[in-house]
């Protein structure tokens, strides 16, 4: 049995003040700011067959979220890098969903309600890899649902740039969606623009050139290679407002997620996309951003104990 096995690892691992343990055993504070006011970013980076994929910019967007949050939990990238890969290699996973968070933290004098005046932490965790989306979900069942009940959070209360757990949008979405038989969901704003779903940004496929929001949704790291990966095939890429109308007139639709990377949606509400299937281009890009896992300028090897 493998010492990882032994130690209850493979299940999940924390990283929490130097020490990695089973994510079982991982504990915060219940007066923690992070947990009883969201005060709190994190990020995730995606390992895969051993690797991390774009490990740098995920550290690097994460260490923007929290200076945006005024927050300073004592640790620069390469100590972020250092725990990640500790907490990982100890795990045993080779695929792994693997997240860095900066919380609040504990009121340092009782009672305050000043926000500088609490200690900001930094801790980690991973699980074997998730997906957005099932990867042996039929691409007929690939489907999504455009939220009626709820908008998504005006980034002028809640900025989307910075990753946060603020999901009380989403959820209610969710709850909706999956109510009316449908896999996913995504939201619009105040003017019938799409802007995201839980875990992922989306992209419209016309006549070869791809469109994704401008606002209202995180700057996605996976977005970033699509757009990446796309430029490098030729195919012209929008960054605006996508209104609904042209949304559901588009002849591929997709998300991008570090949970799977490209995933084709076939179903938006009873709009049915690309016949049912996974289309060309969506096809073309999710094939390459397997290939991008394992380009060397992109992944940083982790060494196992």
């Amino acid at each position: 049995m493998a010492e990882s096995d032994k130690n209850g690892l493979q299940a999940g691992a924390a990283w929490i003040d130097g020490r990695v343990m089973p994510i079982a055993a991982a504990r915060l504070p219940i007066n923690d700011w992070g947990i009883i006011h969201s005060d709190i970013t994190y990020d995730v980076v995606p390992a895969w067959d051993g690797g991390f994929f774009r490990l740098d910019d995920y550290i690097g967007r994460f260490q923007n979220s929290v200076a945006a949050l005024r927050l300073d939990v004592g640790m620069d990238s390469p100590a972020i890098a250092a725990a990640l890969t500790e907490m990982v290699a100890a795990s045993g996973l080779r695929n792994a969903y693997v997240a860095m968070v900066a919380s609040r933290g504990v009121p340092l004098i009782p009672g305050t309600r000043d926000p500088r005046e609490c200690g900001n932490h930094f801790y980690a965790w991973c699980v074997p890899y998730i997906r957005v989306m099932r990867a042996d979900l039929p691409d007929a069942e690939r489907s999504a649902w455009i939220a009626k009940s709820v908008r998504r959070i005006p980034e002028t209360s809640v900025d989307p740039r910075v990753k946060n757990y603020h999901w009380g949008d989403f959820t209610a979405a969710m709850f909706e969606a999956k109510d009316m038989g449908y896999e996913t969901t995504i939201l619009l704003d105040k003017d019938d623009n799409v802007t995201e779903g839980p875990g992922f940004n989306v992209f419209a496929v016309k006549e070869g050139r791809l469109v994704t929001s401008d606002h209202g949704m995180l700057e996605g790291i996976s977005r970033r290679t699509v757009m990446e990966m796309a430029t490098e095939l030729g195919f012209d890429v929008e960054v605006r407002p996508l209104p609904l109308a042209e949304f559901m007139q588009a002849d591929e639709v997709f998300m991008s997620s570090s949970g799977g990377g490209v995933l084709a949606i076939t179903r938006v509400d009873d709009r049915i996309f690309a016949n049912g299937t996974t289309g060309p281009i969506t096809t073309a890009l999710h094939a390459r951003y397997w290939d991008w896992m394992y380009r060397p300028a992109l992944r940083t090897e982790i060494t196992y104990p």
